[in-house]
């Protein structure tokens, strides 16, 4: 689930020039399996509410309590099975971080992890989409365009026995490139770790190159492929981290594919445009 103020993978906000970040936002939430839906509505400033501790996006929230982050969704999925997506999500950290992660030499790319380690419960009303188990929380800021300033990365976020891992790699358009890994306490607490040596995955449907980091002379496999698109991976991936093996959500993203305008119009079928909405309070 992702909430956005300026969506950046919505070919509506691209063909508007960027001018209007408020005027293109969207609560996404993707459910994976059987029956899985895909919801990326992108809506106009008029159905964006903000708050020190709310994100209401029309229909659907985000609410900070002080102890927890609540989601409340009512959103319409996509083609090709077309129906409501509602019900609610709970995000428990078992700490915060302050961790503020430059991606950029001048800061133009900012990655918060507010609370990697936390415990999620899912209740979506329909059949099998109730479940609680390990989550986390973060967050990407940028004052510009991805694809102006990148044109590969994978992120990957792992549990550990003591709190989670984190891996952020990528490769700048200057040439320069991102290596990043981070290992969090349970309370939240950060340190940089040396990065173990990248390995290399299958490619995706796609055939998006994707890679992750893992202890030398070990592989890496995915367990659960998630979202699948011609840019873009996301998949439950099972590496060896400091002699263990641990299962966690593993994203790769082409940003050199995502420029092309020809990508546009596909997306477009994905991520219908709603400009008007009214608050009934």
């Amino acid at each position: 689930m992702i909430g956005f103020i300026g969506s950046v993978f919505s070919p509506w906000y691209r063909w508007s020039g960027r001018r209007n970040p408020a005027n293109h936002c969207c609560i996404n939430v993707a459910t994976y399996g059987p029956g899985g839906r895909f919801t990326m509505t992108d809506r106009g400033e008029e159905a964006l509410r903000l708050s020190p501790d709310r994100f209401e996006v029309g229909p659907s929230q985000m609410h900070w309590t002080g102890r927890e982050l609540v989601i409340d969704v009512d959103e319409i999925s996509g083609p090709p099975m077309i129906s409501r997506v509602r019900g609610r999500i709970t995000v428990t950290p078992t700490g915060l971080s302050d961790v503020e992660l430059p991606l950029t030499a001048d800061g133009a790319h900012i990655w918060r992890p507010f609370a990697p380690t936390s415990d999620i419960t899912v209740e979506l009303e329909a059949k099998g989409w109730q479940w609680s188990g390990h989550g986390y929380f973060d967050a990407n800021f940028g004052t510009r365009a991805l694809e102006t300033d990148f044109r590969f990365w994978t992120w990957g976020r792992y549990p550990t026995a003591d709190g989670s891992i984190c891996f952020y790699d990528a490769v700048r358009r200057d040439g320069s490139e991102l290596a990043t890994s981070v290992r969090f306490d349970a309370d939240g607490a950060a340190r940089a770790v040396r990065p173990p040596p990248k390995t290399a995955l299958k490619r995706s449907l796609w055939q998006v190159r994707r890679e992750t980091r893992a202890d030398a002379g070990t592989t890496a496999r995915q367990v659960k492929p998630m979202l699948d698109a011609p840019f873009y991976s996301r998949s439950a991936v099972e590496i060896q981290f400091a002699g263990q093996r641990t299962v966690g959500v593993h994203e790769a993203l082409d940003l050199d594919r995502f420029r092309s305008p020809l990508l546009k119009p596909m997306l477009a079928v994905r991520v219908p445009r709603r400009r008007r909405w009214s608050f009934a309070d």
